[in-house]
Parts: C-alpha cells; structure tokens; sequence
C-alpha cells in the first residue's frame, strides 16, 4: 500500500474519532457545499438520493432545535459549530426522472410502491448518505459527532412542518477539541462480526 493511501485511509478511518467537543472556529457555507458535493456522489437505490440535509447554524435554528435534543446530548449539539439534521424526502421520486433519466418510468413505478416500503428504502438510502457525509466531511478537513439522541417528531414539527421531509440522524460537524477526547474503545473483530457465505 503506498503511504498516500494509508494516509487517506487513516484520515478517513483509523485516526478518526467522534467529536463532542469543538473548537470555536466557524465553518463556512463553502465547505458545507463542498461534502454535499462529495457526499452525493455515493450510490443509492435506483440513484434515488432521498436524503435531505438542513445545516443548522444560526442562533435562532439553534434555539428550534435544541429542545429536541436530549440531556446526554444538549452540550454537544449547542457548542458545534454545524449541526447537520439528516432527513428524507418522502416524495423522493418526484425527482427520478432527473435522477434516472434513461428510466423514465421509474417516478411512477416507486411512486406505486406501498407507502410503507417506500418510507423504508428512503430512511435506509437516508442513512446510506449519512454515512457519505462523514467521510466527506473527514476527507475535507471537518470532524464530525453523529448522534441520534433526539426526538424526530420534535425536529419535524420544528424544521419540517408540512410532513414532507422526516428527520433520521444529527451530525455535529466542525473542528474538533481533541484535548477531550477518550481513549479509542475497541471494536469487533472480523471474527466476532463477520461471516463468509
């Protein structure tokens, strides 16, 4: 392996941390730009891309969300620079025939699908870029702290009262205080969490 790509690597995975303390340094709507640029890029079902984020950075979107944080978790989302609210659109495939053009049946075909399924596949594929924004993120130089101690009827009823868009996870991001942070607490082993079919 060349020493770029473990470096990348380590940037990305082996000595990034969860971040719940931050630094008092503003991140710019620039940079909040950019993970989104990189972030929308990872695959999802049929290129679907429900997942929705609203960048709260404000005084006054701060004070809309904090009351649906919980206690263990107030600190954190009240000192972080950003608190990225991940969500889902539910009528995402409105969108399919700019996301799928060479399938233009596709809007009316997941617009046929059960309420139910439909609501599933846009949480999963929600949580799916969740995951692309933290990498995206730690690739462009942020620390992130993802949390779901919140009430997502709270979030909604705050950020997204028309019901159209439903929250599913909170990311702090921002510049990390790594003067308080933990020892790594260890995790499975391949062994332990895996299996070859």
């Amino acid at each position: 392996m060349s020493e770029a790509r473990s470096e990348e690597l380590a940037l990305l995975f082996r000595e990034a941390r969860t971040h719940n303390a931050w630094i008092d340094r503003p991140v710019d709507d620039a940079l909040l730009a950019r993970v989104y640029e990189l972030a929308r890029m990872g695959p999802t079902s049929a290129n679907a891309h429900p997942m929705r984020l609203v960048f709260v950075k404000s005084a006054d979107a701060k004070a809309k969300l904090l009351p649906a944080v919980l206690p263990l978790n107030f600190d954190k989302v009240r000192t972080a620079p950003v608190t990225a609210i991940v969500a889902y659109d539910s009528a995402f495939y409105e969108f399919m025939p700019q996301l799928f053009p060479a399938r233009p049946e596709m809007r009316d075909v997941m617009a046929g699908y059960p309420a139910e399924g439909r609501a599933k596949l846009a949480e999963q594929s929600a949580f799916l870029g969740a995951g692309y924004v933290i990498l995206a993120a730690r690739a462009l130089g942020l620390d992130v702290g993802p949390l779901g101690g919140f009430d997502p009827a709270g979030v909604d009823a705050a950020f997204f009262p028309d019901g159209k868009w439903r929250s599913v996870l909170l990311l702090n991001l921002g510049y990390g205080d790594s003067s308080q942070l933990h020892p790594r607490n260890p995790r499975l082993s391949f062994d332990q969490a895996c299996r070859v079919a």
